[in-house]
Protein backbone atom coordinates (compact mmCIF):
# COMPACT_ATOMS: atom_id res chain seq x y z
CA UNK A 1 0.00 0.00 0.00
CA UNK A 2 2.81 2.42 0.92
CA UNK A 3 4.57 1.79 -2.40
CA UNK A 4 1.31 2.29 -4.32
CA UNK A 5 0.72 5.62 -2.55
CA UNK A 6 4.26 6.71 -3.38
CA UNK A 7 3.82 5.88 -7.08
CA UNK A 8 0.51 7.75 -7.14
CA UNK A 9 2.14 10.82 -5.61
CA UNK A 10 5.00 10.73 -8.12
CA UNK A 11 2.47 10.63 -10.94
CA UNK A 12 0.50 13.51 -9.41
CA UNK A 13 3.53 15.79 -9.40
CA UNK A 14 5.43 14.34 -12.38
CA UNK A 15 4.99 17.53 -14.41
CA UNK A 16 7.18 19.34 -11.86
CA UNK A 17 10.17 17.01 -12.22
CA UNK A 18 11.98 18.95 -14.89
CA UNK A 19 15.53 20.16 -15.28
CA UNK A 20 16.16 23.75 -14.23
CA UNK A 21 18.92 25.43 -16.21
CA UNK A 22 21.15 28.37 -15.37
CA UNK A 23 19.40 31.64 -16.14
CA UNK A 24 20.24 35.32 -16.10
CA UNK A 25 18.09 38.36 -15.30
CA UNK A 26 16.03 39.88 -18.12
CA UNK A 27 17.82 42.64 -20.09
CA UNK A 28 17.66 45.98 -18.33
CA UNK A 29 17.11 44.49 -14.86
CA UNK A 30 18.93 46.56 -12.21
CA UNK A 31 21.69 44.60 -10.44
CA UNK A 32 20.82 43.00 -7.14
CA UNK A 33 21.62 45.02 -4.03
CA UNK A 34 25.25 44.55 -2.96
CA UNK A 35 25.89 41.59 -0.64
CA UNK A 36 29.35 41.99 0.83
CA UNK A 37 30.29 38.30 1.12
CA UNK A 38 29.07 37.14 -2.31
CA UNK A 39 30.98 37.06 -5.59
CA UNK A 40 30.01 39.04 -8.71
CA UNK A 41 27.73 38.72 -10.53
CA UNK A 42 25.57 37.84 -7.55
CA UNK A 43 24.40 34.26 -8.09
CA UNK A 44 21.82 32.28 -6.14
CA UNK A 45 22.38 28.53 -6.28
CA UNK A 46 19.13 26.67 -5.64
CA UNK A 47 19.49 23.31 -3.90
CA UNK A 48 16.23 21.36 -3.93
CA UNK A 49 15.95 18.63 -1.31
CA UNK A 50 13.09 16.25 -2.00
CA UNK A 51 13.24 14.56 1.38
CA UNK A 52 10.86 13.94 4.29
CA UNK A 53 12.34 11.12 6.41
CA UNK A 54 13.20 13.46 9.30
CA UNK A 55 9.51 13.43 10.21
CA UNK A 56 6.60 10.98 9.77
CA UNK A 57 4.26 12.73 7.32
CA UNK A 58 4.72 12.21 3.60
CA UNK A 59 4.43 15.22 1.34
CA UNK A 60 7.11 17.76 2.21
CA UNK A 61 9.45 16.03 -0.26
CA UNK A 62 7.33 17.72 -2.94
CA UNK A 63 7.84 21.18 -1.40
CA UNK A 64 10.79 22.30 -3.55
CA UNK A 65 9.05 21.41 -6.79
CA UNK A 66 5.93 23.33 -5.88
CA UNK A 67 7.88 26.39 -4.72
CA UNK A 68 9.69 26.46 -8.06
CA UNK A 69 6.41 25.95 -9.89
CA UNK A 70 4.99 28.91 -7.95
CA UNK A 71 7.65 31.12 -9.51
CA UNK A 72 10.44 31.56 -6.97
CA UNK A 73 13.14 31.36 -9.67
CA UNK A 74 11.41 33.97 -11.82
CA UNK A 75 11.14 36.27 -8.82
CA UNK A 76 14.86 35.95 -8.13
CA UNK A 77 15.73 36.76 -11.75
CA UNK A 78 13.53 39.85 -11.71
CA UNK A 79 15.40 41.01 -8.60
CA UNK A 80 18.66 40.85 -10.56
CA UNK A 81 20.06 37.48 -9.47
CA UNK A 82 21.76 34.99 -11.73
CA UNK A 83 19.99 31.73 -10.87
CA UNK A 84 21.59 28.28 -10.94
CA UNK A 85 19.97 24.94 -10.15
CA UNK A 86 22.77 22.57 -11.19
CA UNK A 87 21.48 19.23 -9.90
CA UNK A 88 18.00 19.30 -11.45
CA UNK A 89 16.32 18.73 -8.06
CA UNK A 90 17.43 15.13 -7.55
CA UNK A 91 15.65 12.43 -5.59
CA UNK A 92 17.47 10.87 -2.64
CA UNK A 93 15.48 7.65 -2.49
CA UNK A 94 18.49 5.63 -3.68
CA UNK A 95 20.23 6.48 -0.39
CA UNK A 96 17.55 4.83 1.75
CA UNK A 97 19.14 1.96 3.72
CA UNK A 98 17.55 -1.41 4.29
CA UNK A 99 16.37 -2.32 7.78
CA UNK A 100 19.66 -3.98 8.76
CA UNK A 101 21.73 -0.99 7.62
CA UNK A 102 19.48 1.47 9.43
CA UNK A 103 20.31 0.06 12.86
CA UNK A 104 18.89 1.14 16.21
CA UNK A 105 19.56 4.49 17.92
CA UNK A 106 17.11 4.52 20.79
CA UNK A 107 13.97 6.46 19.88
CA UNK A 108 15.62 8.19 16.92
CA UNK A 109 14.13 7.25 13.56
CA UNK A 110 15.70 6.95 10.10
CA UNK A 111 19.10 7.94 11.47
CA UNK A 112 21.22 6.36 8.73
CA UNK A 113 18.96 7.66 5.98
CA UNK A 114 18.93 11.23 7.32
CA UNK A 115 22.70 11.09 7.79
CA UNK A 116 23.34 9.98 4.21
CA UNK A 117 21.13 12.66 2.71
CA UNK A 118 22.31 15.50 4.93
CA UNK A 119 25.95 14.65 4.28
CA UNK A 120 25.29 14.99 0.53
CA UNK A 121 23.55 18.32 1.05
CA UNK A 122 26.34 19.53 3.34
CA UNK A 123 28.91 19.10 0.57
CA UNK A 124 26.67 20.74 -2.04
CA UNK A 125 26.09 23.74 0.15
CA UNK A 126 29.73 24.05 1.14
CA UNK A 127 30.73 24.03 -2.54
CA UNK A 128 28.17 26.72 -3.41
CA UNK A 129 29.16 28.90 -0.46
CA UNK A 130 32.87 28.66 -1.23
CA UNK A 131 32.15 29.89 -4.77
CA UNK A 132 30.61 32.99 -3.23
CA UNK A 133 27.10 32.02 -4.29
CA UNK A 134 24.03 32.55 -2.15
CA UNK A 135 22.94 29.00 -1.32
CA UNK A 136 19.14 28.72 -1.25
CA UNK A 137 17.95 25.31 -0.07
CA UNK A 138 14.31 24.34 -0.60
CA UNK A 139 13.06 21.48 1.56
CA UNK A 140 12.07 19.04 2.53
CA UNK A 141 11.87 18.69 6.32
CA UNK A 142 13.99 20.63 8.80
CA UNK A 143 16.43 17.80 9.50
CA UNK A 144 18.29 19.21 6.49
CA UNK A 145 19.14 22.23 8.66
CA UNK A 146 22.13 20.32 10.02
CA UNK A 147 23.44 20.14 6.43
CA UNK A 148 22.73 23.71 5.38
CA UNK A 149 24.20 25.32 8.49
CA UNK A 150 27.26 23.04 8.65
CA UNK A 151 27.91 23.61 4.93
CA UNK A 152 27.72 27.38 5.36
CA UNK A 153 29.94 27.22 8.46
CA UNK A 154 32.61 25.44 6.40
CA UNK A 155 32.84 28.54 4.21
CA UNK A 156 32.09 31.17 6.86
CA UNK A 157 33.43 30.08 10.29
CA UNK A 158 32.06 33.24 11.93
CA UNK A 159 28.54 32.56 10.61
CA UNK A 160 25.53 33.76 12.58
CA UNK A 161 22.35 31.69 12.32
CA UNK A 162 18.83 33.12 12.52
CA UNK A 163 16.43 30.20 13.07
CA UNK A 164 12.81 31.16 12.40
CA UNK A 165 10.55 28.42 13.76
CA UNK A 166 7.68 27.62 16.10
CA UNK A 167 9.94 24.92 17.58
CA UNK A 168 13.49 24.97 18.93
CA UNK A 169 14.63 21.83 17.05
CA UNK A 170 17.26 21.23 19.73
CA UNK A 171 16.14 17.88 21.13
CA UNK A 172 18.75 15.18 21.62
CA UNK A 173 18.56 11.39 21.55
CA UNK A 174 17.91 11.62 25.30
CA UNK A 175 15.23 14.34 25.31
CA UNK A 176 13.20 13.60 22.17
CA UNK A 177 9.76 12.14 22.71
CA UNK A 178 8.95 11.56 19.04
CA UNK A 179 12.33 10.38 17.73
CA UNK A 180 11.90 12.58 14.66
CA UNK A 181 15.17 14.11 13.54
CA UNK A 182 13.60 17.30 12.23
CA UNK A 183 13.35 18.19 15.92
CA UNK A 184 17.08 17.69 16.54
CA UNK A 185 19.30 19.52 13.99
CA UNK A 186 20.48 22.31 16.29
CA UNK A 187 21.69 19.91 18.99
CA UNK A 188 23.63 17.97 16.35
CA UNK A 189 25.20 21.19 15.02
CA UNK A 190 26.37 22.09 18.54
CA UNK A 191 27.42 18.62 19.64
CA UNK A 192 24.88 18.54 22.48
CA UNK A 193 23.75 15.10 23.64
CA UNK A 194 25.16 11.62 23.03
CA UNK A 195 27.37 11.03 20.02
CA UNK A 196 25.61 9.28 17.13
CA UNK A 197 28.06 7.23 15.06
CA UNK A 198 26.08 7.65 11.84
CA UNK A 199 26.81 11.38 12.05
CA UNK A 200 30.58 11.11 12.43
CA UNK A 201 30.87 13.32 9.33
CA UNK A 202 29.13 16.23 11.11
CA UNK A 203 31.52 18.37 13.13
CA UNK A 204 29.84 20.38 15.93
CA UNK A 205 31.01 23.83 14.83
CA UNK A 206 28.00 25.99 15.76
CA UNK A 207 28.54 27.91 18.99
CA UNK A 208 25.59 28.72 21.28
CA UNK A 209 26.23 32.46 20.96
CA UNK A 210 26.00 32.26 17.16
CA UNK A 211 22.34 31.30 16.85
CA UNK A 212 19.18 33.28 17.58
CA UNK A 213 15.60 32.00 17.42
CA UNK A 214 12.53 33.92 16.27
CA UNK A 215 8.92 32.78 16.68
CA UNK A 216 9.20 30.07 19.34
CA UNK A 217 5.92 29.01 20.92
CA UNK A 218 6.00 25.19 21.19
CA UNK A 219 9.17 24.13 23.00
CA UNK A 220 9.61 20.77 24.75
CA UNK A 221 10.63 20.65 28.42
CA UNK A 222 14.00 19.09 27.60
CA UNK A 223 14.65 21.77 25.01
CA UNK A 224 13.86 24.56 27.47
CA UNK A 225 16.49 23.14 29.79
CA UNK A 226 19.08 23.01 26.99
CA UNK A 227 18.33 26.56 25.86
CA UNK A 228 18.73 27.83 29.42
CA UNK A 229 21.89 25.83 30.18
CA UNK A 230 23.60 27.09 27.02
CA UNK A 231 22.26 30.64 27.33
CA UNK A 232 20.89 30.59 23.78
CA UNK A 233 19.20 33.77 22.60
CA UNK A 234 15.50 33.33 21.84
CA UNK A 235 12.72 35.67 20.75
CA UNK A 236 9.41 33.95 21.37
CA UNK A 237 6.13 35.16 19.89
CA UNK A 238 5.61 36.94 23.21
CA UNK A 239 8.77 38.93 22.50
CA UNK A 240 7.69 39.66 18.92
CA UNK A 241 4.38 40.99 20.26
CA UNK A 242 6.09 42.97 23.00
CA UNK A 243 8.89 44.64 21.01
CA UNK A 244 7.68 44.47 17.42
CA UNK A 245 9.56 42.62 14.70
CA UNK A 246 11.66 45.65 13.75
CA UNK A 247 13.16 46.00 17.22
CA UNK A 248 13.64 42.23 17.47
CA UNK A 249 15.76 42.26 14.31
CA UNK A 250 17.88 45.17 15.57
CA UNK A 251 18.53 43.33 18.83
CA UNK A 252 19.56 40.25 16.85
CA UNK A 253 22.08 42.19 14.74
CA UNK A 254 23.56 43.76 17.87
CA UNK A 255 23.83 40.32 19.47
CA UNK A 256 25.37 38.45 16.51
CA UNK A 257 27.56 41.37 15.42
CA UNK A 258 27.11 43.90 12.66
CA UNK A 259 29.76 42.35 10.39
CA UNK A 260 28.73 38.70 10.76
CA UNK A 261 27.67 36.70 7.66
CA UNK A 262 24.15 35.35 8.14
CA UNK A 263 22.38 32.06 7.46
CA UNK A 264 18.58 32.23 7.61
CA UNK A 265 16.74 28.99 8.37
CA UNK A 266 13.02 29.51 7.83
CA UNK A 267 10.51 26.83 8.83
CA UNK A 268 7.08 27.78 7.47
CA UNK A 269 5.46 26.65 10.73
CA UNK A 270 6.88 29.84 12.25
CA UNK A 271 4.05 31.54 10.39
CA UNK A 272 0.54 31.39 11.78
CA UNK A 273 -1.54 28.52 10.32
CA UNK A 274 -3.89 31.12 8.84
CA UNK A 275 -0.95 32.11 6.62
CA UNK A 276 0.72 28.72 6.07
CA UNK A 277 -1.73 25.91 6.93
CA UNK A 278 -0.10 23.14 4.89
CA UNK A 279 2.77 22.11 7.15
CA UNK A 280 3.41 19.12 9.41
CA UNK A 281 3.43 20.76 12.86
CA UNK A 282 1.34 23.95 12.76
CA UNK A 283 0.98 25.98 15.96
CA UNK A 284 -1.50 28.80 16.40
CA UNK A 285 -0.35 32.29 17.33
CA UNK A 286 2.52 32.56 14.84
CA UNK A 287 4.10 35.25 12.71
CA UNK A 288 1.96 37.16 10.26
CA UNK A 289 2.87 37.09 6.57
CA UNK A 290 4.15 40.65 6.91
CA UNK A 291 6.35 39.80 9.91
CA UNK A 292 7.85 36.88 8.01
CA UNK A 293 8.41 39.13 5.01
CA UNK A 294 10.04 41.78 7.19
CA UNK A 295 12.51 39.27 8.65
CA UNK A 296 13.68 38.31 5.16
CA UNK A 297 13.76 41.92 3.91
CA UNK A 298 15.67 43.10 6.93
CA UNK A 299 18.34 40.39 6.70
CA UNK A 300 18.83 41.02 2.99
CA UNK A 301 19.19 44.75 3.60
CA UNK A 302 22.14 44.09 5.93
CA UNK A 303 24.11 42.94 2.88
CA UNK A 304 25.33 39.94 4.86
CA UNK A 305 23.03 37.08 3.82
CA UNK A 306 25.10 34.13 2.54
CA UNK A 307 22.70 31.17 2.73
CA UNK A 308 19.09 30.35 3.45
CA UNK A 309 16.76 27.39 3.70
CA UNK A 310 12.97 27.26 3.41
CA UNK A 311 11.51 24.05 4.84
CA UNK A 312 8.44 22.05 5.92
CA UNK A 313 6.07 23.02 3.09
CA UNK A 314 3.79 19.97 2.84
CA UNK A 315 1.10 20.18 0.13
CA UNK A 316 -0.33 16.77 1.07
CA UNK A 317 -1.67 18.16 4.36
CA UNK A 318 -3.78 20.92 2.83
CA UNK A 319 -7.54 20.66 3.22
CA UNK A 320 -8.02 22.15 -0.21
CA UNK A 321 -6.20 23.79 -3.12
CA UNK A 322 -6.49 27.24 -1.54
CA UNK A 323 -4.68 26.11 1.63
CA UNK A 324 -2.01 24.30 -0.38
CA UNK A 325 -1.33 27.31 -2.57
CA UNK A 326 -1.29 29.68 0.39
CA UNK A 327 1.53 27.70 2.01
CA UNK A 328 3.49 27.25 -1.22
CA UNK A 329 3.26 31.00 -1.80
CA UNK A 330 5.29 31.72 1.33
CA UNK A 331 8.23 31.73 -1.10
CA UNK A 332 6.98 35.24 -1.95
CA UNK A 333 8.48 36.48 1.28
Amino acid sequence: MEEANHIKKKQKYSHLYEKIQRSTPPPGTPPVEEQRYLSQPHTVEVIGVSFSAGQPKEGCEVGPYLMIKAGILDQLEKLGWVVECPDALPSYEHLQPDEEEEGKYGLLKNVEYVSRVTEKIHHKLKKAAKKGHLALTLGGDHSIGMATVSGALAAYPDLGVIWVDAHADINTAETTESGNLHGCPVSFLMGIGPKIKAFDWLKPTLKPNKIVYIGLRDVDAGEKKILKEHNIKCFSMHDVDRYGIGKVMEQIYDYLGRKTPIHLSFDVDALDPSVAPSTGTPVRGGLTFREGHYICESIFETGRLVSMDMVEVNPELADDEVARQATVNVNNI
